[in-house]
């Protein structure tokens, strides 16, 4: 029987599990990158307690548990409904629908007192992109939604109808790295102003395309999608928590791997696992000896192999960061 976090206090709650009429079945769900190359960064030991902090698919979580004994357990967590509904069964398992910033919360509430590795694959699942009704792929024409939780009140169109042009300019800069976002951002509050609101994909499409050079199209249109996604679910901040989270979750010795697709991400996780903190300092005592409480093992990530990016070509831009804690 699938195990359900409880109804908590730690951001989260029980939803009836259910599916997308709209999805057919035969859709890839997902195709978790880097698979190998995350198993052997974790080191599992057949015993050992781990966390899935991105469960999606369910890929990653399926190979970690298949390496477990009777005595080892799996948490994975996710926000999303569709991604819960389709949680594997088996009593070395957890599921916990919530976002991974309570990581901390929700290893107390288990009673779990260290664990001996957690993983993030920060992707987007497949199922997010290839469905039109969630309004992250510009493949598509729908609702501008983006919302990982789709309980939360937040949506890419709400953003885009209420943010003011200057707040809208820094997140295509800041998030999107778009030399054009604050052009952009003006275009959106005009269209809006002038009762043509960009609510929809293809709203967003026919404003954006304005800036986009056609030999770039598919790359910056997808980091205007990006930078609204990563507002919706507040994803830097989220990931600032978790990292902290993680570090605390983390016996000494244990493994931190994180997967990660775009360098605003990239660059945080590299500075956390070599310093313990965003900025990358390194601090040190009276004597010089460093007090980082994390080791980045390996001074480059792990990429995927020209056989994996051919048999996925989603996972190209992937990079896989290992630490151990101290």
């Amino acid at each position: 029987m699938l195990k359900l976090a409880p109804l908590g206090k730690f951001g989260t709650f029980l939803h009836p599990l259910r599916t997308n009429p709209h999805m057919s079945e035969q859709t890839v769900y997902h195709i978790p990158a880097l698979l190998p190359e995350s198993l052997e960064a974790l080191d599992i030991r057949p015993d050992g307690i781990y966390v899935d902090a991105t469960y999606g698919g369910g890929g990653h979580s399926a190979a970690i548990v298949e390496r477990l004994s009777p005595q080892g357990h799996l948490y994975s967590f996710d926000q999303d409904d569709e991604a819960v509904a389709r949680a594997i069964s088996d009593p070395r398992f957890t599921i916990v629908y919530s976002n991974f910033r309570f990581l901390a919360n929700w290893m107390r509430f288990y009673n779990v007192e260290a664990v001996d590795g957690v993983l993030a694959d920060l992707g987007v699942s497949f199922h997010h992109f290839d469905d039109s009704e969630r309004g992250f792929s510009f493949r598509f024409d729908g609702p501008l939604d983006m919302r990982m939780n789709r309980l939360a009140p937040l949506t890419a169109a709400k953003i885009l109808e209420t943010y003011s042009e200057e707040r809208l300019a820094d997140i295509f800069t800041l998030y999107g790295e778009l030399q054009w976002g604050r052009r952009l951002a003006k275009a959106i509050v005009d269209s809006r102003d002038a009762g043509n609101p960009v609510d929809t994909i293809e709203a967003l499409r026919s404003v954006a395309s304005r800036f986009i050079s056609p030999k770039r199209e598919k790359k910056e249109m997808a980091m205007v999608f990006q930078a609204l996604r990563i507002e919706v679910n507040g994803e830097m901040r989220a990931l600032e928590q978790f990292l902290h989270a993680a570090l605390k979750v983390l016996r000494p010795g244990g493994r931190l791997a994180i997967i990660t697709y775009h360098s605003l991400e990239d660059r945080l996780v590299k500075n956390f696992m070599k310093s313990g903190n965003f900025a990358g300092r390194v601090e040190k005592d009276f004597f010089g000896v460093s007090k980082t409480p994390i080791k980045l093992l390996g001074s480059k990530p792990i990429t995927p192999s020209d056989e994996e990016v051919t048999r996925n070509p989603r996972s190209r831009s992937a990079k896989l960061r290992v630490a151990v804690k101290l």
